[in-house]
């Protein structure tokens, strides 16, 4: 199935629609934030804009944040912050005993799995759900705007145009995957991909007390990893999608037997990829690979 992108014409079609580049206004404060993890600081960077400066504690793609264990210099980071912000659902509990060993009036803490209404054994990848990346892209700009007023309507509109202009070619990629690939058959290595693959309209049949002992270092029971080798080796599902970060030998042998069986696998990441990249840049190539594996 042939299908192309929606042309970058309609950039331009947002923004004649009310969707401007916002513009700095005057004053030389800053909000300093610190994010526990780069998915959650680029999004924060772009809504932040010129009157933000923002950290990212784990931004190196070969650390893998499950296991990670904060350091001195991540105290400090904390201590200094106006606003910290953390995934939560169990993910980074070091956030809260950073925050907790380094009180200061006035500063914010988002933890956004509060925020999504998710507790401790939920998915925890959050940032794969294109509806709660919208969402705490709202809430990231109240929650600068309630930290520096001054300059609340230009966080405001930040937050309009990275919806609106920046989500553009993230959004376009996955109306076109739901639209057109709608129920088709799909397995996984892990829960990271469960939230877009629902997203998607994908049908994502691998059991998921498989997908969420792979993401939790747990080992599967043997019926699940009979279930996940039957369904690539009869061919039943189109695409295998597998955390790259979190690629143990049992997982490389289901990619390889995918490869074997003529099912195309698609590699993601748990953190930004390549170093440097934006969210937007991140997401997009993956579900453009996603989208070339399913045939479009």
């Amino acid at each position: 199935m042939a299908l192309r992108l929606i042309p970058l014409l309609a950039v331009f079609v947002v923004a004649a629609c009310g969707t401007t580049v916002p513009s700095a206004s005057s004053g030389g404060h800053k909000v300093q934030v610190v994010a526990a993890e780069n998915f959650w600081g680029s999004i924060a960077a772009q809504v932040g804009g010129e009157h933000a400066n923002v950290t990212s504690i784990i931004a190196n793609p070969n650390t893998d944040p499950h296991d990670y264990e904060a350091t001195p210099s991540d105290a400090r980071l904390v201590a200094t912050a106006d606003f910290v912000i953390a995934n939560g659902v169990g993910y980074d509990p070091w956030v809260q005993k950073l925050v907790d060993a380094n009180p200061v009036t006035g500063r914010k803490l988002l933890v956004v799995g509060d925020q999504m209404g998710k507790t401790e054994g939920d998915n925890p990848h959050l940032w794969y759900s294109p509806d709660y990346v919208r969402r705490l892209v709202d809430i990231i700009g109240a929650d600068l705007g309630s930290l520096d007023p001054a300059d609340a309507d230009y966080f405001t509109q930040q937050a309009l145009y990275f919806k609106g202009v920046s989500l553009m070619s993230y959004n376009n990629e996955i109306s076109i995957i739901r639209d057109h690939f709608v129920g088709t058959k799909v397995g996984a290595s892990e829960s990271i991909f469960s939230y877009l693959a629902d997203a998607l309209n994908l049908d994502l049949v691998t059991p998921y007390s498989y997908l969420k002992a792979v993401s939790e270092g747990a080992e599967p029971s043997a019926a699940d990893r009979a279930e996940v080798e039957r369904e690539i080796t009869s061919t039943e599902i189109r695409v295998f999608v597998f955390n790259s970060q979190n690629s143990t030998p049992d997982v490389q042998g289901l990619v390889a037997k995918a490869r074997t069986a003529g099912i195309p696998v698609v590699a993601i990441t748990e953190t930004l990829s390549p170093q440097g990249a934006t969210f937007q840049q991140w997401q997009g190539r993956q579900l453009n690979d996603l989208l070339r594996a399913l045939g479009g």
